[in-house]
Protein backbone atom coordinates (compact mmCIF):
# COMPACT_ATOMS: atom_id res chain seq x y z
CA UNK A 1 0.00 0.00 0.00
CA UNK A 2 0.98 3.36 -1.14
CA UNK A 3 2.60 5.63 2.00
CA UNK A 4 0.21 9.09 2.06
CA UNK A 5 2.57 12.12 2.91
CA UNK A 6 0.53 14.11 5.48
CA UNK A 7 -0.08 17.94 4.48
CA UNK A 8 -0.89 18.21 8.22
CA UNK A 9 0.68 17.07 11.22
CA UNK A 10 -1.90 17.67 14.24
CA UNK A 11 -0.50 17.70 17.98
CA UNK A 12 -3.63 17.12 20.41
CA UNK A 13 -4.31 20.01 22.71
CA UNK A 14 -3.35 19.92 26.54
CA UNK A 15 -6.27 19.13 29.09
CA UNK A 16 -4.39 22.67 31.13
CA UNK A 17 -3.77 24.47 27.82
CA UNK A 18 -7.06 26.66 28.83
CA UNK A 19 -4.80 29.63 30.54
CA UNK A 20 -3.09 32.04 28.51
CA UNK A 21 0.38 31.47 30.30
CA UNK A 22 0.27 27.60 29.43
CA UNK A 23 -0.57 28.33 26.04
CA UNK A 24 1.90 30.97 25.60
CA UNK A 25 4.91 28.03 27.46
CA UNK A 26 3.37 25.76 24.59
CA UNK A 27 3.84 27.96 22.17
CA UNK A 28 7.51 28.87 23.19
CA UNK A 29 8.86 25.25 23.34
CA UNK A 30 7.18 24.41 20.12
CA UNK A 31 8.85 27.13 17.82
CA UNK A 32 11.74 25.73 19.02
CA UNK A 33 11.27 22.24 18.27
CA UNK A 34 10.48 23.80 14.27
CA UNK A 35 13.69 26.26 14.70
CA UNK A 36 15.93 23.44 15.68
CA UNK A 37 14.69 20.71 12.70
CA UNK A 38 14.65 22.84 10.05
CA UNK A 39 18.18 23.76 10.40
CA UNK A 40 17.37 26.97 12.81
CA UNK A 41 15.98 28.97 9.80
CA UNK A 42 15.19 32.61 10.19
CA UNK A 43 12.83 33.34 12.83
CA UNK A 44 10.57 34.82 9.83
CA UNK A 45 10.54 31.61 7.77
CA UNK A 46 9.69 29.58 10.85
CA UNK A 47 6.85 31.31 11.87
CA UNK A 48 5.75 31.15 8.35
CA UNK A 49 5.13 27.25 9.27
CA UNK A 50 3.82 27.25 12.69
CA UNK A 51 -0.13 27.89 13.35
CA UNK A 52 -1.80 28.38 16.42
CA UNK A 53 -5.52 27.82 16.69
CA UNK A 54 -7.01 30.20 18.82
CA UNK A 55 -8.73 27.17 21.24
CA UNK A 56 -4.85 27.38 22.24
CA UNK A 57 -4.37 23.70 20.21
CA UNK A 58 -1.02 24.04 17.61
CA UNK A 59 -1.03 22.73 13.96
CA UNK A 60 2.08 21.95 11.77
CA UNK A 61 1.75 22.78 8.42
CA UNK A 62 4.12 22.41 5.79
CA UNK A 63 4.30 25.53 3.80
CA UNK A 64 3.56 24.74 0.45
CA UNK A 65 4.88 26.73 -3.09
CA UNK A 66 1.47 28.75 -3.49
CA UNK A 67 1.21 29.67 0.34
CA UNK A 68 4.48 30.95 0.92
CA UNK A 69 6.68 31.45 -1.93
CA UNK A 70 9.77 32.31 -0.12
CA UNK A 71 10.12 29.84 2.02
CA UNK A 72 12.95 28.13 0.84
CA UNK A 73 12.92 24.90 -0.71
CA UNK A 74 13.63 21.69 1.57
CA UNK A 75 17.92 21.46 2.32
CA UNK A 76 19.11 17.44 1.44
CA UNK A 77 19.42 16.91 4.77
CA UNK A 78 15.99 18.36 5.93
CA UNK A 79 13.77 16.17 8.04
CA UNK A 80 11.04 16.85 5.48
CA UNK A 81 13.04 15.63 2.66
CA UNK A 82 14.53 12.75 4.22
CA UNK A 83 10.74 11.76 4.78
CA UNK A 84 9.55 12.50 1.37
CA UNK A 85 12.57 10.55 0.01
CA UNK A 86 12.04 7.56 2.25
CA UNK A 87 8.31 7.78 1.10
CA UNK A 88 9.19 7.67 -2.48
CA UNK A 89 11.78 4.51 -2.29
CA UNK A 90 9.12 2.60 0.02
CA UNK A 91 6.38 2.96 -2.97
CA UNK A 92 8.76 2.14 -5.62
CA UNK A 93 10.27 -0.79 -3.63
CA UNK A 94 6.38 -2.31 -2.95
CA UNK A 95 6.49 -6.24 -4.27
CA UNK A 96 3.77 -7.07 -6.63
CA UNK A 97 1.10 -9.34 -5.56
CA UNK A 98 1.42 -12.55 -3.89
CA UNK A 99 -0.86 -15.17 -5.83
CA UNK A 100 -2.21 -18.90 -4.38
CA UNK A 101 -2.96 -20.94 -7.03
CA UNK A 102 -4.43 -24.47 -5.56
CA UNK A 103 -4.82 -27.00 -8.01
CA UNK A 104 -1.86 -26.23 -9.15
CA UNK A 105 -0.83 -29.47 -10.52
CA UNK A 106 -4.26 -30.23 -12.66
CA UNK A 107 -4.15 -29.57 -16.14
CA UNK A 108 -5.53 -25.80 -15.72
CA UNK A 109 -3.92 -25.58 -12.14
CA UNK A 110 -0.56 -25.76 -14.35
CA UNK A 111 -0.96 -23.17 -16.98
CA UNK A 112 -2.57 -20.89 -14.35
CA UNK A 113 1.14 -21.35 -12.47
CA UNK A 114 2.92 -20.95 -15.45
CA UNK A 115 1.43 -17.63 -16.47
CA UNK A 116 2.04 -16.03 -13.59
CA UNK A 117 5.89 -17.30 -12.99
CA UNK A 118 5.69 -15.77 -16.60
CA UNK A 119 4.80 -12.26 -15.37
CA UNK A 120 7.19 -11.97 -12.49
CA UNK A 121 6.48 -8.06 -12.59
CA UNK A 122 2.60 -8.31 -12.14
CA UNK A 123 2.98 -11.51 -9.51
CA UNK A 124 4.38 -13.67 -7.11
CA UNK A 125 3.71 -16.96 -8.03
CA UNK A 126 3.13 -19.58 -5.21
CA UNK A 127 1.36 -22.72 -5.89
CA UNK A 128 -0.28 -25.84 -4.11
CA UNK A 129 -0.46 -29.38 -4.40
CA UNK A 130 -1.57 -32.51 -2.51
CA UNK A 131 1.93 -34.67 -3.01
CA UNK A 132 5.97 -34.28 -3.47
CA UNK A 133 5.04 -36.05 -6.97
CA UNK A 134 2.71 -33.16 -8.34
CA UNK A 135 5.30 -30.97 -7.26
CA UNK A 136 7.68 -32.14 -9.09
CA UNK A 137 5.84 -32.72 -12.20
CA UNK A 138 5.47 -28.76 -12.36
CA UNK A 139 9.18 -28.27 -11.61
CA UNK A 140 7.93 -26.19 -8.25
CA UNK A 141 10.98 -24.69 -6.08
CA UNK A 142 10.11 -23.13 -2.76
CA UNK A 143 6.88 -21.25 -3.83
CA UNK A 144 5.59 -24.86 -4.33
CA UNK A 145 3.66 -25.63 -1.06
CA UNK A 146 2.26 -29.75 -0.12
CA UNK A 147 -0.80 -29.80 1.35
CA UNK A 148 -4.37 -31.21 1.11
CA UNK A 149 -7.16 -29.36 1.62
CA UNK A 150 -9.11 -31.32 3.15
CA UNK A 151 -6.87 -30.51 6.15
CA UNK A 152 -7.21 -26.87 6.74
CA UNK A 153 -4.28 -26.80 9.29
CA UNK A 154 -1.98 -28.29 6.15
CA UNK A 155 -3.21 -25.69 3.96
CA UNK A 156 -2.15 -22.44 6.19
CA UNK A 157 1.52 -21.93 5.37
CA UNK A 158 0.67 -21.77 1.63
CA UNK A 159 -2.17 -19.05 2.43
CA UNK A 160 -0.07 -17.21 4.96
CA UNK A 161 0.80 -13.65 3.10
CA UNK A 162 -1.32 -14.40 -0.20
CA UNK A 163 -2.93 -11.55 -1.44
CA UNK A 164 -5.38 -13.26 -3.90
CA UNK A 165 -6.40 -17.06 -4.03
CA UNK A 166 -6.59 -18.70 -7.36
CA UNK A 167 -9.10 -22.45 -6.50
CA UNK A 168 -8.58 -24.91 -9.14
CA UNK A 169 -8.82 -27.56 -7.02
CA UNK A 170 -11.47 -30.31 -7.76
CA UNK A 171 -12.69 -34.01 -7.49
CA UNK A 172 -11.79 -36.34 -10.25
CA UNK A 173 -13.61 -39.72 -10.52
CA UNK A 174 -11.76 -42.32 -12.44
CA UNK A 175 -12.94 -45.31 -14.48
CA UNK A 176 -13.71 -48.68 -13.04
CA UNK A 177 -10.91 -51.33 -13.75
CA UNK A 178 -12.15 -54.12 -16.71
CA UNK A 179 -13.08 -51.28 -19.28
CA UNK A 180 -12.67 -51.82 -22.65
CA UNK A 181 -13.35 -49.48 -25.29
CA UNK A 182 -12.84 -52.16 -28.30
CA UNK A 183 -16.32 -53.63 -27.19
CA UNK A 184 -18.24 -50.23 -27.09
CA UNK A 185 -20.62 -49.40 -24.44
CA UNK A 186 -19.68 -46.38 -21.84
CA UNK A 187 -17.22 -46.93 -18.79
CA UNK A 188 -18.11 -46.84 -15.29
CA UNK A 189 -16.53 -44.19 -12.66
CA UNK A 190 -15.68 -44.14 -8.91
CA UNK A 191 -14.13 -41.79 -6.52
CA UNK A 192 -11.46 -42.94 -4.74
CA UNK A 193 -12.21 -43.15 -0.46
CA UNK A 194 -11.84 -39.63 0.71
CA UNK A 195 -12.05 -38.28 -2.63
CA UNK A 196 -15.70 -37.21 -2.80
CA UNK A 197 -16.98 -34.16 -4.45
CA UNK A 198 -18.74 -33.42 -1.10
CA UNK A 199 -14.74 -33.81 0.79
CA UNK A 200 -12.78 -32.20 -2.01
CA UNK A 201 -15.11 -29.50 -3.98
CA UNK A 202 -17.31 -28.82 -0.65
CA UNK A 203 -15.62 -29.28 2.00
CA UNK A 204 -12.42 -28.77 0.45
CA UNK A 205 -13.06 -25.49 -1.08
CA UNK A 206 -14.55 -24.30 1.73
CA UNK A 207 -11.50 -24.30 4.04
CA UNK A 208 -9.90 -22.70 1.07
CA UNK A 209 -12.10 -19.90 1.38
CA UNK A 210 -12.34 -19.90 5.88
CA UNK A 211 -8.23 -19.80 5.52
CA UNK A 212 -8.19 -17.16 3.23
CA UNK A 213 -10.46 -14.70 4.91
CA UNK A 214 -8.95 -15.51 7.76
CA UNK A 215 -5.32 -14.43 6.35
CA UNK A 216 -6.91 -11.04 4.74
CA UNK A 217 -6.90 -12.01 0.96
CA UNK A 218 -7.92 -9.37 -1.31
CA UNK A 219 -9.57 -11.20 -3.96
CA UNK A 220 -10.95 -15.02 -4.51
CA UNK A 221 -11.05 -16.61 -8.34
CA UNK A 222 -13.26 -19.79 -7.76
CA UNK A 223 -13.41 -21.84 -10.85
CA UNK A 224 -16.13 -23.98 -11.17
CA UNK A 225 -18.35 -25.62 -14.13
CA UNK A 226 -21.44 -25.16 -16.09
CA UNK A 227 -24.86 -27.40 -15.55
CA UNK A 228 -25.03 -26.84 -11.92
CA UNK A 229 -28.56 -25.53 -12.62
CA UNK A 230 -29.55 -29.02 -14.02
CA UNK A 231 -29.62 -31.74 -10.78
CA UNK A 232 -30.03 -34.12 -13.68
CA UNK A 233 -26.90 -33.67 -15.66
CA UNK A 234 -24.93 -36.41 -16.46
CA UNK A 235 -21.42 -34.99 -14.48
CA UNK A 236 -23.67 -35.61 -11.66
CA UNK A 237 -24.41 -39.17 -12.02
CA UNK A 238 -20.68 -40.01 -12.51
CA UNK A 239 -19.73 -42.24 -9.49
CA UNK A 240 -22.74 -40.88 -7.79
CA UNK A 241 -20.80 -38.25 -6.46
CA UNK A 242 -23.24 -34.96 -7.42
CA UNK A 243 -19.94 -32.97 -8.53
CA UNK A 244 -22.05 -30.06 -10.34
CA UNK A 245 -24.26 -30.05 -6.77
CA UNK A 246 -21.20 -29.49 -4.27
CA UNK A 247 -19.31 -27.25 -6.50
CA UNK A 248 -22.46 -25.08 -6.60
CA UNK A 249 -22.51 -24.90 -2.72
CA UNK A 250 -19.14 -24.07 -1.92
CA UNK A 251 -19.65 -21.18 -4.81
CA UNK A 252 -22.12 -19.92 -3.32
CA UNK A 253 -20.35 -20.09 0.44
CA UNK A 254 -17.65 -17.60 -0.90
CA UNK A 255 -20.27 -15.43 -2.34
CA UNK A 256 -21.90 -15.26 0.78
CA UNK A 257 -18.26 -15.09 2.70
CA UNK A 258 -17.33 -10.75 2.31
CA UNK A 259 -14.95 -11.72 0.51
CA UNK A 260 -14.61 -9.55 -3.10
CA UNK A 261 -14.74 -12.91 -5.56
CA UNK A 262 -14.48 -14.33 -8.88
CA UNK A 263 -16.27 -17.13 -9.89
CA UNK A 264 -15.85 -18.80 -13.40
CA UNK A 265 -18.27 -21.63 -14.82
CA UNK A 266 -16.44 -22.86 -17.67
CA UNK A 267 -18.08 -24.76 -20.14
CA UNK A 268 -16.05 -27.98 -21.45
CA UNK A 269 -12.51 -27.40 -21.55
CA UNK A 270 -10.75 -28.11 -24.29
CA UNK A 271 -6.90 -28.49 -24.55
CA UNK A 272 -6.22 -26.65 -27.47
CA UNK A 273 -4.30 -23.46 -28.11
CA UNK A 274 -5.41 -20.11 -26.27
CA UNK A 275 -5.53 -16.67 -27.17
CA UNK A 276 -7.23 -17.06 -30.87
CA UNK A 277 -11.12 -16.92 -30.08
CA UNK A 278 -13.66 -14.57 -28.36
CA UNK A 279 -14.39 -15.45 -25.32
CA UNK A 280 -18.17 -15.15 -24.39
CA UNK A 281 -20.03 -14.71 -20.83
CA UNK A 282 -23.78 -16.04 -19.68
CA UNK A 283 -25.91 -17.19 -16.96
CA UNK A 284 -27.89 -19.99 -15.57
CA UNK A 285 -26.34 -22.37 -18.19
CA UNK A 286 -27.96 -20.99 -21.31
CA UNK A 287 -24.60 -21.26 -23.28
CA UNK A 288 -25.10 -25.15 -22.94
CA UNK A 289 -28.54 -24.66 -25.15
CA UNK A 290 -25.66 -23.17 -27.95
CA UNK A 291 -22.95 -24.56 -30.42
CA UNK A 292 -20.21 -22.48 -28.37
CA UNK A 293 -20.22 -24.23 -24.69
CA UNK A 294 -16.77 -25.13 -24.77
CA UNK A 295 -13.44 -23.34 -24.06
CA UNK A 296 -9.67 -24.39 -23.46
CA UNK A 297 -7.67 -24.45 -20.68
CA UNK A 298 -5.17 -21.67 -21.60
CA UNK A 299 -8.11 -19.18 -21.99
CA UNK A 300 -9.76 -20.30 -18.50
CA UNK A 301 -6.37 -19.46 -17.24
CA UNK A 302 -5.92 -16.15 -18.73
CA UNK A 303 -9.08 -14.83 -17.52
CA UNK A 304 -8.11 -15.91 -13.99
CA UNK A 305 -5.35 -13.97 -13.95
CA UNK A 306 -7.00 -10.87 -15.85
CA UNK A 307 -9.86 -10.94 -13.08
CA UNK A 308 -7.26 -9.71 -10.60
CA UNK A 309 -6.21 -7.07 -12.78
CA UNK A 310 -9.89 -5.31 -12.96
CA UNK A 311 -12.27 -4.22 -10.36
CA UNK A 312 -15.06 -4.97 -12.85
CA UNK A 313 -14.52 -8.73 -12.13
CA UNK A 314 -15.20 -8.61 -8.65
CA UNK A 315 -18.38 -9.69 -6.88
CA UNK A 316 -19.07 -11.74 -10.03
CA UNK A 317 -20.38 -15.16 -11.41
CA UNK A 318 -20.65 -15.83 -14.86
CA UNK A 319 -20.21 -18.89 -16.97
CA UNK A 320 -17.37 -18.80 -19.75
CA UNK A 321 -17.38 -20.34 -23.19
CA UNK A 322 -15.87 -19.60 -26.55
CA UNK A 323 -16.39 -18.96 -30.52
CA UNK A 324 -14.92 -21.25 -33.39
CA UNK A 325 -11.50 -19.99 -33.80
CA UNK A 326 -12.77 -18.86 -37.46
CA UNK A 327 -15.56 -17.14 -35.72
CA UNK A 328 -15.58 -13.85 -34.15
CA UNK A 329 -12.56 -11.48 -33.02
CA UNK A 330 -9.92 -12.98 -30.54
CA UNK A 331 -11.10 -11.69 -26.97
CA UNK A 332 -8.35 -8.67 -26.00
CA UNK A 333 -10.14 -6.45 -24.05
CA UNK A 334 -10.68 -8.06 -20.46
CA UNK A 335 -11.92 -5.36 -18.62
CA UNK A 336 -15.08 -4.85 -21.25
CA UNK A 337 -15.57 -8.56 -20.89
CA UNK A 338 -16.34 -8.06 -16.59
CA UNK A 339 -17.90 -5.22 -17.84
CA UNK A 340 -20.18 -7.30 -19.37
CA UNK A 341 -20.80 -9.51 -16.76
CA UNK A 342 -24.18 -8.27 -14.02
CA UNK A 343 -24.73 -11.48 -12.63
CA UNK A 344 -23.39 -11.96 -8.82
CA UNK A 345 -24.48 -15.41 -9.03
Amino acid sequence: MATRVPSVFAVAPSPLSSSSRQGHKLRSVTARVINHRNNRCSSSSSSSQIRVSPASSLRFALASPSSAPSSPSPSPSSPRKRFLTVAAVSMAAAPPPTVLVTGAGGRTGQIVYKKLKERPDQFVARGLVRTEESKGKIEGADDVYVGDIRDAGSILPAIQGTDFLVILTSAVPKIKPGFDPTKGGRPEFYFEEGAYPEQVDWLGQKNQIDAAKAAGVKQIVLVGSMGGTNLNHPLNSLGNGNILVWKRKAEQYLADSGIPYTIIRAGGLQDREGGVRELIVGKDDELLQTPTRTITREDVAEVCIQALLFEESKYKAFDLASKPEDAGTPTKDFKALFASVSTKF
